[in-house]
């Protein structure tokens, strides 16, 4: 459970991170989010989460 309240965290400071270094540039990722077909956006998902768990599968060995 601490690894996941950990991974949760990570995430947050770099979208934090993200949203207050480049405000303009993320609403522009979020149009550009919002304008592919739901199939695509759900392709993209499925690759990070897969990419995040090997990953994490990698570094935790």
């Amino acid at each position: 459970m601490d690894d996941a309240l950990l991974a949760l965290g990570l995430v947050l400071a770099v979208e934090g991170a993200l949203y207050a270094l480049f405000p303009e540039g993320m609403r522009r990722a979020i149009a550009m989010a919002l304008a592919l077909p739901a199939d695509q956006l759900r392709f993209a998902g499925v690759v990070a989460a897969a990419l995040g768990v090997g990953l994490v599968w990698l570094v935790r060995g």
